[in-house]
Protein backbone atom coordinates (compact mmCIF):
# COMPACT_ATOMS: atom_id res chain seq x y z
CA UNK A 1 0.00 0.00 0.00
CA UNK A 2 3.19 2.13 0.42
CA UNK A 3 4.60 4.61 -2.09
CA UNK A 4 6.55 3.03 -5.09
CA UNK A 5 9.63 3.82 -3.24
CA UNK A 6 8.46 3.14 -0.26
CA UNK A 7 10.74 -0.24 0.27
CA UNK A 8 14.07 2.09 -0.72
CA UNK A 9 13.71 4.03 2.47
CA UNK A 10 15.79 1.62 4.45
CA UNK A 11 18.16 1.41 1.89
CA UNK A 12 18.70 4.69 2.27
CA UNK A 13 19.28 4.65 5.37
CA UNK A 14 22.11 2.31 4.51
CA UNK A 15 23.71 4.56 2.04
CA UNK A 16 24.46 7.10 4.42
CA UNK A 17 22.45 9.80 6.97
CA UNK A 18 19.19 11.74 6.00
CA UNK A 19 18.22 15.08 7.01
CA UNK A 20 15.24 15.90 9.01
CA UNK A 21 13.06 19.06 8.68
CA UNK A 22 12.49 21.29 12.06
CA UNK A 23 9.41 21.97 13.85
CA UNK A 24 6.46 22.20 11.28
CA UNK A 25 4.38 24.35 14.08
CA UNK A 26 6.38 26.92 14.63
CA UNK A 27 7.13 27.62 10.75
CA UNK A 28 3.32 27.61 10.40
CA UNK A 29 2.91 30.19 13.39
CA UNK A 30 6.00 32.32 12.09
CA UNK A 31 3.35 32.66 8.88
CA UNK A 32 0.80 34.14 10.91
CA UNK A 33 -1.16 31.35 12.05
CA UNK A 34 -2.75 30.42 15.43
CA UNK A 35 -2.53 26.73 15.97
CA UNK A 36 -4.54 27.32 19.35
CA UNK A 37 -6.72 24.45 18.53
CA UNK A 38 -7.60 20.89 19.68
CA UNK A 39 -6.02 20.00 16.33
CA UNK A 40 -2.83 21.89 16.42
CA UNK A 41 -0.83 21.88 13.10
CA UNK A 42 -3.58 19.32 11.63
CA UNK A 43 -6.43 22.29 11.39
CA UNK A 44 -4.39 23.68 8.80
CA UNK A 45 -4.81 20.53 6.09
CA UNK A 46 -8.46 21.93 6.02
CA UNK A 47 -7.93 25.38 6.88
CA UNK A 48 -4.86 26.53 5.12
CA UNK A 49 -3.31 23.49 3.40
CA UNK A 50 -1.14 26.11 1.22
CA UNK A 51 0.02 26.79 4.54
CA UNK A 52 1.20 23.75 5.22
CA UNK A 53 2.60 23.14 1.62
CA UNK A 54 4.82 26.34 2.05
CA UNK A 55 6.09 25.14 5.09
CA UNK A 56 7.28 21.58 3.65
CA UNK A 57 9.29 23.67 1.01
CA UNK A 58 10.61 26.30 3.14
CA UNK A 59 12.52 23.14 5.10
CA UNK A 60 13.18 21.42 2.06
CA UNK A 61 14.45 24.61 0.63
CA UNK A 62 16.93 24.59 3.93
CA UNK A 63 18.56 21.20 2.98
CA UNK A 64 16.04 18.75 4.61
CA UNK A 65 15.87 15.39 2.89
CA UNK A 66 12.33 14.06 4.78
CA UNK A 67 9.01 15.98 5.55
CA UNK A 68 7.20 14.62 8.78
CA UNK A 69 3.27 15.19 7.53
CA UNK A 70 1.28 17.53 9.52
CA UNK A 71 -0.85 14.59 10.65
CA UNK A 72 0.74 14.36 14.55
CA UNK A 73 -2.12 15.39 16.10
CA UNK A 74 -4.81 13.99 13.68
CA UNK A 75 -7.45 11.09 14.75
CA UNK A 76 -10.95 10.68 13.15
CA UNK A 77 -11.91 11.54 16.90
CA UNK A 78 -10.00 14.89 16.72
CA UNK A 79 -12.06 15.83 13.26
CA UNK A 80 -15.34 14.41 14.76
CA UNK A 81 -15.49 17.16 17.51
CA UNK A 82 -14.95 19.67 14.77
CA UNK A 83 -18.29 18.59 13.01
CA UNK A 84 -15.57 16.69 10.06
CA UNK A 85 -17.39 13.06 9.38
CA UNK A 86 -14.93 9.69 8.95
CA UNK A 87 -14.92 9.96 5.32
CA UNK A 88 -13.79 13.49 5.07
CA UNK A 89 -10.70 13.18 8.01
CA UNK A 90 -9.96 10.37 6.03
CA UNK A 91 -9.25 12.03 3.07
CA UNK A 92 -7.69 15.33 5.25
CA UNK A 93 -5.37 12.20 6.71
CA UNK A 94 -4.52 11.36 3.56
CA UNK A 95 -3.55 15.39 1.78
CA UNK A 96 -1.42 15.41 5.05
CA UNK A 97 0.93 13.27 2.73
CA UNK A 98 -0.22 14.54 -0.27
CA UNK A 99 1.05 17.82 0.60
CA UNK A 100 4.44 17.12 1.60
CA UNK A 101 4.67 14.87 -1.74
CA UNK A 102 3.63 17.87 -3.37
CA UNK A 103 6.31 19.97 -1.71
CA UNK A 104 9.27 17.62 -2.91
CA UNK A 105 8.58 17.72 -6.60
CA UNK A 106 10.45 19.71 -8.33
CA UNK A 107 12.74 20.71 -5.60
CA UNK A 108 16.64 20.71 -7.36
CA UNK A 109 19.26 18.02 -5.57
CA UNK A 110 18.91 14.38 -4.03
CA UNK A 111 15.70 12.92 -3.31
CA UNK A 112 13.05 14.33 -0.92
CA UNK A 113 11.01 11.25 1.18
CA UNK A 114 7.70 11.85 3.37
CA UNK A 115 7.22 10.45 6.68
CA UNK A 116 3.56 10.24 7.83
CA UNK A 117 3.37 11.38 11.67
CA UNK A 118 1.69 9.63 13.94
CA UNK A 119 1.53 10.83 17.31
CA UNK A 120 0.98 9.45 20.22
CA UNK A 121 -3.02 8.95 22.02
CA UNK A 122 -1.96 11.56 23.94
CA UNK A 123 -1.57 14.34 21.40
CA UNK A 124 -5.23 13.69 20.57
CA UNK A 125 -6.26 14.87 23.83
CA UNK A 126 -4.54 18.15 23.35
CA UNK A 127 -3.77 18.80 27.32
CA UNK A 128 -0.29 17.76 27.65
CA UNK A 129 -0.64 13.88 28.08
CA UNK A 130 1.87 12.96 25.11
CA UNK A 131 4.28 14.10 28.02
CA UNK A 132 3.40 11.75 30.35
CA UNK A 133 1.58 8.36 28.96
CA UNK A 134 -0.19 6.35 31.00
CA UNK A 135 -3.83 7.38 29.43
CA UNK A 136 -5.79 4.56 31.57
CA UNK A 137 -6.58 2.57 28.22
CA UNK A 138 -6.25 -1.23 27.61
CA UNK A 139 -3.66 -2.25 24.74
CA UNK A 140 -7.47 -3.13 22.68
CA UNK A 141 -8.19 0.47 23.63
CA UNK A 142 -4.82 1.81 21.81
CA UNK A 143 -4.97 -0.57 19.04
CA UNK A 144 -8.17 0.56 18.18
CA UNK A 145 -7.41 4.29 18.34
CA UNK A 146 -4.38 3.81 16.09
CA UNK A 147 -4.19 1.27 13.27
CA UNK A 148 -7.77 2.95 11.45
CA UNK A 149 -5.57 6.22 10.85
CA UNK A 150 -2.62 3.85 10.52
CA UNK A 151 -3.95 2.34 7.64
CA UNK A 152 -5.24 5.75 6.07
CA UNK A 153 -2.17 6.88 5.77
CA UNK A 154 -0.20 3.89 5.06
CA UNK A 155 -2.61 3.61 2.06
CA UNK A 156 -2.02 7.30 1.05
CA UNK A 157 1.68 6.22 0.12
CA UNK A 158 4.42 7.96 2.50
CA UNK A 159 8.21 6.22 2.31
CA UNK A 160 7.71 5.94 5.84
CA UNK A 161 5.93 6.00 9.04
CA UNK A 162 7.18 8.38 12.21
CA UNK A 163 5.32 6.87 15.70
CA UNK A 164 6.64 9.62 16.74
CA UNK A 165 6.67 11.40 20.91
CA UNK A 166 5.67 8.62 22.15
CA UNK A 167 5.85 8.76 26.26
CA UNK A 168 4.99 4.93 26.98
CA UNK A 169 7.00 1.80 26.00
CA UNK A 170 3.28 -0.07 26.30
CA UNK A 171 2.22 2.59 23.76
CA UNK A 172 4.98 1.82 22.09
CA UNK A 173 3.88 -2.01 21.80
CA UNK A 174 0.78 -1.78 20.68
CA UNK A 175 1.77 0.78 17.88
CA UNK A 176 4.33 -2.23 16.85
CA UNK A 177 1.72 -4.50 16.67
CA UNK A 178 -0.71 -2.09 14.52
CA UNK A 179 2.08 -1.11 11.79
CA UNK A 180 2.28 -4.70 11.18
CA UNK A 181 1.01 -5.66 7.58
CA UNK A 182 0.53 -2.65 6.53
CA UNK A 183 3.63 -2.58 4.01
CA UNK A 184 5.36 0.75 4.66
CA UNK A 185 8.49 1.23 7.05
CA UNK A 186 8.36 2.76 10.18
CA UNK A 187 10.66 4.38 12.63
CA UNK A 188 9.67 4.79 16.51
CA UNK A 189 10.87 7.89 18.43
CA UNK A 190 10.23 8.16 22.13
CA UNK A 191 9.76 11.52 24.33
CA UNK A 192 12.58 11.18 27.23
CA UNK A 193 13.85 12.95 30.33
CA UNK A 194 16.47 11.96 32.70
CA UNK A 195 17.06 8.76 30.84
CA UNK A 196 13.80 7.49 30.99
CA UNK A 197 10.37 7.48 28.76
CA UNK A 198 7.69 10.30 29.47
CA UNK A 199 5.82 7.01 31.64
CA UNK A 200 9.34 6.95 33.40
CA UNK A 201 10.83 3.74 32.12
CA UNK A 202 14.46 2.63 31.29
CA UNK A 203 14.86 4.40 28.15
CA UNK A 204 16.85 0.78 27.01
CA UNK A 205 13.74 -1.19 27.52
CA UNK A 206 12.58 0.65 25.26
CA UNK A 207 14.43 0.90 22.34
CA UNK A 208 15.27 -2.67 22.81
CA UNK A 209 11.23 -3.90 22.15
CA UNK A 210 11.44 -1.56 19.06
CA UNK A 211 14.71 -3.28 17.99
CA UNK A 212 12.85 -6.54 17.76
CA UNK A 213 10.31 -5.25 15.29
CA UNK A 214 11.26 -6.00 11.26
CA UNK A 215 8.68 -3.11 9.96
CA UNK A 216 11.03 -0.49 12.32
CA UNK A 217 13.67 0.86 10.27
CA UNK A 218 14.91 3.33 13.03
CA UNK A 219 14.55 4.48 16.96
CA UNK A 220 15.28 6.60 18.82
CA UNK A 221 14.13 10.04 20.35
CA UNK A 222 12.35 13.22 19.63
CA UNK A 223 10.93 16.24 21.35
CA UNK A 224 13.14 16.54 24.31
CA UNK A 225 16.44 18.62 25.47
CA UNK A 226 19.34 18.32 23.25
CA UNK A 227 20.93 17.13 25.95
CA UNK A 228 18.61 14.53 26.80
CA UNK A 229 19.46 13.75 22.70
CA UNK A 230 23.41 13.38 23.01
CA UNK A 231 22.61 10.29 25.79
CA UNK A 232 20.17 8.61 23.76
CA UNK A 233 21.49 8.35 20.88
CA UNK A 234 24.35 5.56 21.79
CA UNK A 235 21.97 4.02 23.95
CA UNK A 236 19.25 3.35 21.11
CA UNK A 237 22.02 2.17 18.17
CA UNK A 238 23.93 0.05 21.25
CA UNK A 239 20.58 -1.85 22.45
CA UNK A 240 18.19 -1.99 19.35
CA UNK A 241 20.72 -2.60 16.93
CA UNK A 242 19.07 -0.51 14.10
CA UNK A 243 19.61 2.87 12.65
CA UNK A 244 18.77 5.91 14.91
CA UNK A 245 16.71 9.03 14.39
CA UNK A 246 17.23 11.63 16.73
CA UNK A 247 15.31 15.57 16.29
CA UNK A 248 15.30 17.13 19.63
CA UNK A 249 13.59 20.46 20.52
CA UNK A 250 15.18 23.59 20.92
CA UNK A 251 16.17 23.39 24.43
CA UNK A 252 14.21 26.21 25.82
CA UNK A 253 11.18 25.65 28.32
CA UNK A 254 7.71 25.85 27.80
CA UNK A 255 6.05 28.23 31.02
CA UNK A 256 2.03 26.83 30.93
CA UNK A 257 1.42 29.75 33.21
CA UNK A 258 2.29 32.42 30.78
CA UNK A 259 1.74 30.64 27.55
CA UNK A 260 5.36 31.29 26.37
CA UNK A 261 8.74 29.86 25.92
CA UNK A 262 11.67 30.40 28.15
CA UNK A 263 15.32 30.32 28.60
CA UNK A 264 17.84 29.70 25.80
CA UNK A 265 18.19 27.41 22.94
CA UNK A 266 20.50 24.31 23.38
CA UNK A 267 20.02 23.08 19.56
CA UNK A 268 23.44 23.40 17.37
CA UNK A 269 24.82 21.98 15.00
CA UNK A 270 27.45 21.19 16.29
CA UNK A 271 26.30 18.40 18.07
CA UNK A 272 25.11 16.52 14.46
CA UNK A 273 29.17 15.18 14.45
CA UNK A 274 28.37 13.62 17.72
CA UNK A 275 25.10 12.02 16.84
CA UNK A 276 26.10 10.44 14.14
CA UNK A 277 29.39 9.09 15.25
CA UNK A 278 26.67 7.39 17.90
CA UNK A 279 24.70 5.55 15.05
CA UNK A 280 21.92 8.86 14.34
CA UNK A 281 21.14 8.14 10.58
CA UNK A 282 17.90 10.44 10.76
CA UNK A 283 18.77 13.90 12.03
CA UNK A 284 16.60 17.01 12.12
CA UNK A 285 15.32 19.66 15.14
CA UNK A 286 11.58 19.12 16.93
CA UNK A 287 9.49 22.26 18.79
CA UNK A 288 11.12 25.46 17.72
CA UNK A 289 13.88 24.35 15.55
CA UNK A 290 13.07 26.13 12.19
CA UNK A 291 15.23 26.46 8.53
CA UNK A 292 17.73 28.70 9.99
CA UNK A 293 18.90 25.51 12.16
CA UNK A 294 18.16 22.68 9.76
CA UNK A 295 20.33 24.08 7.13
CA UNK A 296 23.60 24.02 9.32
CA UNK A 297 22.23 20.49 10.25
CA UNK A 298 22.75 19.64 6.65
CA UNK A 299 25.85 21.66 6.54
CA UNK A 300 27.34 19.45 9.21
CA UNK A 301 25.69 16.17 8.07
CA UNK A 302 27.16 16.86 4.44
CA UNK A 303 30.56 17.35 6.14
CA UNK A 304 30.42 14.29 7.71
CA UNK A 305 29.82 11.90 5.10
CA UNK A 306 32.27 13.36 3.02
CA UNK A 307 35.03 12.84 5.43
CA UNK A 308 33.32 8.88 6.07
CA UNK A 309 33.33 8.69 2.21
CA UNK A 310 37.33 9.92 2.43
CA UNK A 311 38.46 8.34 5.65
CA UNK A 312 35.90 5.95 6.57
CA UNK A 313 37.64 4.94 9.84
CA UNK A 314 38.58 8.56 10.86
CA UNK A 315 34.42 9.34 10.68
CA UNK A 316 33.85 5.92 12.48
CA UNK A 317 36.12 7.58 15.14
CA UNK A 318 35.17 10.68 15.90
CA UNK A 319 34.38 12.01 19.05
CA UNK A 320 30.49 11.22 20.36
CA UNK A 321 28.53 14.46 22.26
CA UNK A 322 28.99 12.77 25.36
CA UNK A 323 32.98 12.67 25.19
CA UNK A 324 32.50 16.66 23.51
CA UNK A 325 31.14 17.84 27.15
CA UNK A 326 28.75 19.48 25.10
CA UNK A 327 26.03 21.42 27.55
CA UNK A 328 22.32 20.66 27.95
Amino acid sequence: MGAPGAPDFAAALAAGPLVLDGGLSNQLAAGGHDLADALWSARLLQDAPEAVLAAHRAYFAAGAQVAITASYQASFAGFARRGTGRDAAARLLARSVELAREAARGMPGPRRWVAASVGPYGAVLADGSEYRGRYGLSAAELEAFHRPRLEVLAAAGPDVLALETVPDADEARVLLRAVRGLGVPAWLSFGAAGGLTRAGQPLAEAFAAAGEADEVVAVGVNCCTPGEADRAVGLAARVSGKPVVVYPNSGEGWDAAAGAWCGDPTFSAGRVAGWLADGARLVGGCCRVGPDAIRAVAAEVGAWAAARTADPAGAADAPSSRAAGRPD
